[in-house]
């Protein structure tokens, strides 16, 4: 049972309150629910990128809260790719430099081939040597998404990965995910967008930190 807490002045704050949740490798899940009912701190939980109050993260049935800092690191650089509401490109490097920093990370040869081609599945091959204040909010987006999908992680957690794109973009990233999913990457996604939900095997809904309800695509 995982729960998160917040101090809130004199009150304590309980963002995430005993969720239980498995997910299967390979698996596409879908987080919905209103603002403020824990999605997005259930994916930083899920990334090690925050702790929680009580309960465990297991990942291949190892505890990853238990880890120090810099295991966490090298955990994430070998197994997990994330797109952030708020991007988090380098501000110093181009479209196409932030989408090879994860393969040279890992000390992939093709680096380079590899994040052009991301770039131009999202429709950003004229726009790859221009830096991230040149671009667009969306266009940022895509670069992200592009990052984040260039070391083909095992574990791929998006926080609302379309919601500044157009349709026409939009679908073009869903169409980069649904690949991922044949490549046998786990994909949990926070959504609000039904259609992009509906792409999932699972949906779960939160409110007010719990999971209301459980839902499965029909074949």
């Amino acid at each position: 049972m995982l729960t998160k807490r917040l101090p809130s002045g004199e009150r304590t704050l309980t963002i995430l309150d005993r969720v239980d949740l498995s997910v299967e490798a390979g698996e596409f899940l879908a987080i919905l629910g209103p603002s403020g009912s824990g999605k997005s701190t259930m994916l930083a939980l899920m990334a090690g990128l925050d702790r929680p109050s009580d309960g465990r993260v297991l990942y291949d049935g190892r505890e990853i809260q238990s880890l120090s800092e810099d295991d966490l690191a090298i955990w994430r650089r070998q197994n997990v790719g994330f797109v952030f509401q708020s991007f988090q490109l380098l501000a110093n490097m181009t479209a196409i430099e932030n989408a090879m920093l994860p393969l040279e990370l890992q000390g992939a040869g093709d680096a380079r081939a590899r994040a052009a081609e991301l770039l131009g599945a999202v429709g950003l091959q004229e726009r790859a040597h221009h830096y991230p204040a040149q671009l667009s909010g969306g266009e940022q987006q895509r670069v992200a998404v592009a990052r984040a999908f260039a070391g083909s992680p095992a574990l791929l957690l998006a926080d609302e990965p379309t919601g500044n794109l157009d349709g026409v973009t939009g679908r073009a990233v869903l169409d980069v995910i649904q690949q991922l999913r044949f490549e046998r990457t786990t994909v949990i996604l926070v959504t609000h967008d039904p259609a992009v939900a509906a792409l999932a095997d699972r949906r779960i809904h939160l409110r007010d930190g719990r999971i209301e309800r459980e839902e499965w695509r029909t074949p």
